[in-house]
């Protein structure tokens, strides 16, 4: 299928127009695409994609203890099977991940392992590019995010978010509108004040001009507006939850509050950086790298989870991703380089949890394909299958053309 603006001219078109926007004034804020036309009725899951970026080590995270080839591999960073805090006997959920385990326990957190893209490139560019575009062997060049809101038809200023310092572009490049902003409470144009009204002489400006020129100027002023009670307003988690410092934990806390906000948010992107782990991934202690990286992202997850309560979490659904795994044998600096195969952690109250499902190809020498975990189930496949029965899809071709949805069953069908 054609997506219109797509073309490599279209693109080139936008970041001009974008960079024209960030001279005019656009201080924390970058729109990707010019605004649509009426607010969609979508009424599907709001879908939270957190980018683990640099190569996720998925066999540290979800450990395959029962398959003895991975301790020859890795004879000093695999996770002893006396320290994982969750599993069925085959996989172990590593101990950093214990801030997750209520919801695992729960059955609102599950994992799914051997997943990874089509073509394997140990490249972060070539694989970020191929997993966000995620439209191989096509001249597709938008993002599936993108792709996903133009399917649901939801228009309304917030419908996408690229949440956090990272702004993953990439997942929201094209046609749809979206935005991307550090913060909630840092959303502004530089310079605005009551003398100087740069959003009302932005509006006046564009108000004749044709929509290439005038969307970002006049979806940002939108954006603008839409945030506006949340910017004024003092922020309290609920229930408890305490989110972590750093920017992962910011930026969780942040989409939260658009969701309790009912800001009209379809989708949102995160980015969790600092995966790519050569040397001294360590062992399953504190103070070690794998160890504090997963802490922190198990502490986010939970307390979005527990911010949001679980009727909030009954509509939202968390996955994660990364460009590619890290490879099974450990390296000399007790690390591993980039490799294939992965694992993807899912989230949500239609997660059918508890449980990590893969199609398992082993890890003796011969089941590897050049020295990596097999990737046997496509991570648009995980996806599609959450797109359908949770947000309400039918054919995945216009967000993943020739991709059919995974049959684990991993979520339950959103009524």
């Amino acid at each position: 299928m054609k997506f219109p603006g797509c073309s490599e001219h279209a693109a080139i078109s936008r970041r001009t127009l974008l960079g024209a926007a960030g001279a005019a004034g656009v201080a924390t804020s970058l729109v990707f695409a010019e605004p649509g036309h009426a607010e969609g009725g979508y009424t599907g899951d709001t879908l939270v994609v957190v980018s683990l970026r640099g190569g996720f080590d998925g066999l540290s995270a979800i450990a395959p203890i029962g398959d003895t080839d991975y301790y020859r591999a890795r004879p000093t960073i695999a996770l002893p099977k006396s320290q994982v805090i969750a599993g069925d006997g085959t996989f172990g959920l590593h101990p950093a991940l214990a801030p997750l385990l209520p919801l695992w326990k729960a059955g609102q957190l599950a994992a799914v392992h051997a997943v990874g893209q089509g073509n394997p490139t140990r490249s972060h560019f070539a694989a970020m590019d191929a997993m966000e575009n995620a439209a191989p062997g096509t001249s597709i060049r938008s993002g599936w995010l993108d792709r996903m809101l133009g399917v649901t038809g939801a228009t309304a200023p917030l419908a996408g978010v690229s949440m956090g310092h990272a702004m993953p572009a990439r997942l929201f490049a094209g046609p749809t509108p979206a935005v991307s902003m550090a913060a909630i409470d840092k959303f502004t144009l530089a310079g605005e004040s009551d003398k100087r009204p740069i959003a009302a002489a932005l509006r006046t400006m564009y108000a004749d001009a044709p929509i290439l020129q005038a969307g970002p100027a006049l979806a940002a002023g939108k954006a603008l507006t839409a945030s506006a009670s949340m910017r004024s307003a003092t922020y309290q988690a609920a229930n408890g939850a305490a989110y972590p410092a750093g920017d992962l934990g910011a930026a969780l806390r942040d989409v939260a509050r658009l969701i309790k906000a009912r800001s009209g948010l379809v989708t949102a992107a995160v980015d969790s950086g600092d995966w790519d782990m050569h040397n001294a991934l360590g062992t399953a202690a504190k103070g070690q790298r794998m160890f504090d990286n997963l802490t922190d992202l198990a502490a986010g997850l939970a307390a979005f989870a527990a911010d949001l309560g679980p009727e909030a979490m009954k509509s939202v659904t968390v996955l994660t991703i990364s460009e590619f795994g890290r490879r099974v044998a450990e390296n000399a600096s007790h690390g591993a380089d980039h490799g294939h195969g992965n694992a993807m952690l899912l989230l949500g109250g239609g997660i059918k949890g508890g449980k990590v499902y893969a199609n398992w190809p082993g890890l003796s020498p011969a089941a590897l394909l050049d020295g990596d975990l097999a990737a046997t189930t496509d991570y648009r496949s995980v996806i599609g299958e959450i797109l359908q029965k949770r947000c309400g899809f039918g054919s995945l071709d216009q967000v993943f053309p020739g991709v059919k949805p995974s049959t684990f069953g991993l979520a339950t069908l959103r009524s």
